[in-house]
């Protein structure tokens, strides 16, 4: 028999932090915490939505509010991201990550550690930005992504987002292994674009996860099928 609605902590408002599963949206996290909550406690509707979205390519941090908590979630999704990820030099993809196959190829002899390591302070600080086709961005009430995938183009305008640490970890050519601090709005996908054109050796990003999110870490996060035990439990 389900628990009454008085004893729901949900609708009272929360904050949950998930490590969001390789290709879930976050829409799919969105809904499938919400469907387990109504089922837990009986309930017919429940606010529940995320805090700034991961491609489904993506792992790691995101951060679920329900209840009452939704009304903060501009509050969470303004606070500085933390990521760790892999760029593959020596290729591009329309998409900039996996999701589409490899459009052009290029050379990376030339590139060196010295090379490499300098130029991470071209996108260090406040820089220029222009989001990928494959977005999830409305324009004219249409997701880029869905203009894409129709193989239509469309013009979109560059952003200001400001990168506070873009450190190199690994360097295996044709792999870099980064770890950046940013701002809201920055695209990952973007900065592999862009800095694999800047070594000109073309670059997309083909490994990505959110470690921190403000003060919260993925370290602190849990798996969907934990959510669910606790729930039972």
């Amino acid at each position: 028999m389900s628990a009454p609605q008085l004893d729901n902590p949900y609708s009272k408002g929360n904050v949950l932090l998930f490590d969001k599963p390789l290709n879930w949206t976050s829409f799919q996290v969105v809904n499938k915490v919400r469907w387990l909550i109504k089922q837990r406690y009986g309930l017919k509707k429940i606010k529940v939505g995320h805090a700034g979205t991961l491609d489904p390519l993506a792992t790691g941090l995101l951060i679920i509010c329900t209840g009452k908590e939704t009304k903060n979630i501009d509050s969470y999704q303004a606070q500085q991201k933390e990521y760790t990820g892999t760029i593959t030099l020596g290729a591009t993809t329309p998409s900039y990550d996996l999701e589409t196959q490899v459009d052009q190829t290029f050379p990376t002899q030339h590139l060196t550690q010295k090379l490499l390591e300098q130029t991470t302070a071209q996108f260090t600080g406040e820089i220029q930005q222009q989001p990928p086709i494959f977005s999830a961005i409305k324009q004219d009430g249409k997701r880029l992504y869905e203009l894409a995938r129709e193989g239509k183009t469309t013009e979109i305008p560059s952003r200001t987002v400001t990168v506070s640490t873009f450190e190199l970890k690994r360097i295996e050519l044709p792999e870099v292994d980064f770890r950046i601090a940013c701002s809201k709005g920055t695209y990952i996908r973007s900065l592999a674009h862009d800095y694999g054109a800047a070594v000109q050796s073309g670059g997309h990003l083909t490994a990505l996860r959110r470690t921190k999110i403000g003060n919260y870490n993925v370290d602190h996060a849990m798996s969907i099928d934990e959510f669910e035990a606790r729930l039972q439990s």
